[in-house]
């Protein structure tokens, strides 16, 4: 794992003035935040930094202004929700650099904490313009960057800042960084994989990145039946992308080639109408789908050889469902496995990393979630992650 400066790196940083980029960009439903998540994922560096005597300013983007400015778009919009969470007072900063921002440091006392407006009002935040970077980081003394979720971005506050200011990892970064790298860059073996979704084509790239690297690769999802009809297999009026066989046949080849065991379904759960617990539901071998049947999840003979290939591994990373689990009963597969890798964490025998929001909602909803060793909610981040990318915002933080 690359080396990186964490808050275990600052000496005595009473009086100076913290920078710290976080995610705040928070569900809204009727003027509050219907998820305070990525608040309490920032809150241990803020706490932290403020409890030292820091002066903290907080960095965040809110919905897609595109370098324009809408009130509806102002991170004022949740800073009472970050409040609450924080259990503090803030103080609001229009601004991201200039007078204004002089002015509230001068107001702020050590250990308080100010929130500035949203860093995308401005179109050199996108653009990752070094001059826009460097008049933010002329307020501060030291950069702190908690948000993974926006790692990916090439960003003047996720990625610019770094290269004016001493750079840290916060808290958050840290954990999820530790935890990427015990799943695919120093992960005990045998490593198994699970991704499913509906389309092969959002995740050739992980796909191919993967075979490479894991074991066992456990396909779900619409991506499955895709592969079955690749081989051959006829998957009647099942959600399937018959222009990516070739593909599907040289990720296939290329697992062959790696030693990496790729797991499709054997018996499958169908049914002619998509719908809760539909007349026509029945389970069935994949080669018994009918013309005018639809495959919607994994079958339970499969899940249970599936189970049995998990208890031989020493890591797991889970991208994606199994089957359609917001209807029921097709969540049974995606349940079912997630409960099996929940409780061999719980033994001490997996290392389980999960990751994107169909999975966290999927683990949630399996009351796996929180037994498996780390979920990340970051999105576009995690899933670049697992295409084996480099992302921008945490390369810069490299000593």
């Amino acid at each position: 794992m690359s080396k990186f400066r964490t808050l275990d790196d600052l000496g005595d940083i009473a009086g100076k003035v913290a920078l710290v980029r976080v995610d705040l960009n928070l569900p809204m439903q009727e003027g509050r935040a219907s998820d305070v998540t990525r608040v309490e994922a920032a809150m241990p560096t803020i706490l932290e930094l403020a409890d030292k005597g820091a002066k903290v300013l907080l960095l965040a983007h809110f919905g897609r202004p595109a370098g324009k400015r809408y009130s509806t778009m102002s991170t004022s919009m949740v800073q009472g929700d970050v409040e609450r969470v924080l259990n503090r007072e803030i103080m609001f900063i229009p601004e991201v650099s200039g007078p204004v921002v002089e002015q509230s440091i001068g107001i702020l006392g050590n250990g308080d904490i100010g929130l500035m407006d949203n860093v995308r009002f401005w179109p050199g935040e996108e653009a990752n313009d070094p001059d826009f970077a460097r008049a933010i980081a002329a307020h501060g003394d030291f950069y702190v960057n908690d948000a993974f979720s926006a790692a990916h971005r090439a960003h003047a506050t996720t990625e610019g800042l770094a290269h004016f200011l001493p750079a840290y990892a916060g808290r958050a970064m840290e954990a999820e960084l530790k935890a990427l790298d015990a799943a695919l860059g120093n992960p005990e073996q045998p490593v198994a994989a699970v991704v499913g979704g509906a389309k092969v084509s959002s995740k050739l790239d992980v796909l191919t990145n993967l075979v490479g690297k894991v074991q066992h690769l456990i396909i779900g999802g619409g991506m499955a039946n895709t592969f079955l009809a690749a081989k051959g297999i006829d998957v009647g009026k099942s959600l399937c992308e018959h222009d990516l066989a070739d593909t599907a046949r040289r990720i296939l080849d290329e697992a062959g080639h790696a030693g990496c065991t790729v797991h499709l379904p054997y018996d499958v759960v169908v049914a002619k109408e998509f719908a809760a617990n539909p007349a026509s539901l029945r389970t069935c071998n994949v080669h018994e789908v009918e013309a005018d049947e639809m495959i919607l999840d994994v079958g339970p003979l499969a899940v249970e050889a599936l189970a049995d290939v998990l208890k031989t591994c020493r890591t797991l990373v889970w991208n994606g469902p199994l089957g359609a689990f917001e209807t029921e009963p097709f969540d049974a597969a995606t349940v079912a496995l997630a409960r099996t890798a929940a409780a061999l964490t719980q033994d001490g025998s997996l290392v389980s990393v999960a990751g994107g929001g169909d999975t966290v909602a999927a683990l949630a909803h399996a009351g796996a979630k929180d037994d498996f060793t780390f979920v990340s909610t970051a999105g576009g981040a995690f899933l670049e992650w697992m295409e084996g990318k480099e992302l921008p915002g945490v390369a810069a933080l490299v000593k």
